[in-house]
């Protein structure tokens, strides 16, 4: 036990001099950006949650099952994710770490080794789902008024049930690892995306939430509500997990305690499973990793098309960024995660029982494709914190080859935005016209749409670039990291807040405009006036937001390079 302290000290100390060096002033007002958005999150969480609960209690007879149906989907829809988590952390810290040669070579049991560093990969997994999904719980209790028994079983759930997706995480991991070829052990990272689509796409369409808002498929009344409170699988950790907080919610601690019990021994009994197989196959696999990997698409030279007509500086920048993107399978392999997460999104749509909707069809289509557009730039703002923020941490500690290169600082962000730019803006509109085909919405809807996306793509991807620079992370061993900086948690603020303002400034005129045409009345002259100073503010931010953050990134970083070379 000694030994597997002493390799998690070194973590744990850099956490706490990282914290002492950002004890100055500017380091405070991080500390407290931070917290007051923490806090926010999770007042606005608790807040939805509240709101959805409330409403589902007037509901008579059908509201706990309703309520309970939406628990199992937010309890088996964190199992999903913290799975998914750990495989990605355990991959890269089990194996792909810098730091594994030295610790290897300690005179410690290589089993205590990995131990170390499978606790280090569930802390990281998961302290965030469960942290910011915590609200969701509080507003059950709050409803339910179970007592002060039911946050401590839920804690108590919610932990156990991240000990054991990072337990399955890592056998999995191992698996694989003994399977695919050490040369190219970076290639698994194409079948993690493939799986976690599989895995979500099955444990989403498996639950049927449009269940929740279509009766009518079901032959009786008693048939839907069986189905409705019909549980998961009895031998999923998510199953337990959501029975013990069930039964604690309705002051059921005895059950609810049986059901921790099982998932407690599920954890003991898999521990020493994964104890046993690290003993016999996994220093083996960390020597293998070490050997050099292997390209997917192998090692043939191509050329770029349509950059003839670039300078040279500049296309050897563009050929450098787009090969370098293809050559590493950490960044292409998510582009099957990508298309499956479109045709999730876009599939969604299609199964919308709008026709059985008590409001007036085409209203309602054309009101959920204006709040679609938020949805869909709230994914570009994922997308974009995953590859085009870590953009300029990527370039290393070799950062000073581009600052030695012919071309200036300037040059070099902008050829960084305009290589994410294009397919960021093409999926962007895939998502926002697939649909509004499948919502039939008016040409005025479609036409608002694409605009909103040709000007906002640019203002996401601007914030995402310049913040990026302004924030870099050169030294990381995993810069794509990045995101979950303070840099990164101000570039999810700064573009939600962005969208934010130019969704809030079109929402009125959208509205009058849909209502004048439903109702065939014309639009008065100080409605056509209102109109156009909203989407005038509205192109003006988006301008704005465009050209800033570059120059800003800009600036912050030939000083962050003149402190490093100085």
């Amino acid at each position: 036990m000694q030994d597997i302290i002493t390799l998690l000290t070194p973590r744990f100390r850099s956490i706490y001099n990282q914290g002492r060096a950002s004890s100055g002033s500017g380091g405070i007002y991080k500390y407290i950006l931070i917290i007051s958005l923490g806090v926010s999150f999770w007042g606005g969480a608790l807040y939805v949650s509240l709101r959805v609960l409330r409403y589902f209690s007037q509901i008579e007879e059908m509201g706990d099952i309703l309520a309970f149906k939406l628990l199992s989907m937010v309890i088996i829809t964190i199992f999903s994710l913290l799975i998914f988590s750990n495989i990605l952390n355990a991959l890269s810290k089990l194996y792909l770490a810098k730091d594994l040669k030295l610790v290897h070579s300690m005179p410690v049991h290589s089993y205590r080794i990995f131990l170390a560093r499978w606790i280090e990969t569930t802390i990281d997994s998961s302290w965030m789902v469960i942290l910011y999904t915590l609200p969701v719980f509080v507003g059950y209790g709050w409803i339910y008024s179970p007592g002060i028994s039911f946050y401590l079983i839920t804690i108590i759930s919610l932990l156990l049930l991240a000990i054991g997706a990072s337990e399955i995480g890592s056998i999995l991991v191992m698996a694989a690892v003994v399977i695919v070829p050490a040369s190219r052990i970076r290639t698994l990272f194409v079948f993690l995306g493939l799986s976690l689509f599989i895995l979500l796409y099955i444990s989403f369409r498996i639950l049927r939430p449009e269940r929740l808002v279509d009766p009518e498929v079901f032959s009786a009344t008693l048939f839907y509500f069986k189905s409705m409170s019909t549980p998961s699988s009895p031998f999923l950790p998510s199953t337990w997990c959501y029975d013990a907080v069930l039964a604690a919610l309705k002051s059921e601690i005895l059950i609810a305690y049986f059901h921790i019990i099982i998932a407690l021994s599920f954890v003991l009994f898999v521990g020493f499973i994964i104890v046993f197989i690290a003993d016999m196959v996994y220093f083996n696999g960390v020597s293998k990793a070490q050997t050099s990997a292997a390209r997917l698409f192998g090692s043939a030279r191509f050329r770029i098309p349509f950059t003839g007509w670039l300078s040279s500086p500049v296309r050897a920048l563009v050929e450098k960024e787009i090969k370098t993107f293809f050559r590493d399978q950490t960044q292409w392999s998510q582009l099957f995660l990508i298309g499956a997460l479109i045709c999730i999104y876009i599939y969604n749509f299609k199964v919308l029982p709008l026709e059985r909707s008590p409001i007036q069809t085409i209203y309602l289509q054309n009101m959920l494709a204006f709040l679609n557009m938020g949805l869909a730039f709230f994914v570009l703002i994922a997308i974009t914190g995953r590859f085009a923020f870590p953009a300029i941490s990527m370039e290393g500690e070799a950062i000073w080859i581009i600052r030695s290169c012919p071309i200036n600082l300037n040059s070099f962000m902008w050829i960084k935005y305009f290589i994410y730019l294009f397919p960021l803006m093409i999926l962007t509109l895939i998502l926002i016209i697939g649909t509004n085909i499948l919502l039939k919405v008016v040409p005025f809807m479609m036409v608002l749409s694409c605009i909103n996306t040709i000007f906002i793509v640019p203002g996401v991807l601007s914030l995402g670039i310049g913040l990026g620079a302004a924030f870099p992370s050169f030294k990381s061993e995993n810069p794509a990291q990045s995101v979950t900086s303070y840099g990164g948690l101000l570039f999810m603020i700064l573009s939600a807040l962005f969208i934010g303002v130019v969704i809030i400034l079109q929402a009125g005129p959208v509205y009058m405009i849909l209502s004048s045409q439903f109702k065939s009345k014309p639009l008065a002259l100080f409605d056509i006036a209102w109109i156009g100073i909203s989407f005038v503010g509205a192109l003006l931010i988006c301008i704005l937001t465009t050209i800033l953050p570059v120059k800003f990134g800009e600036k912050r970083l030939k000083k962050i390079l003149f402190d490093i070379h100085s």
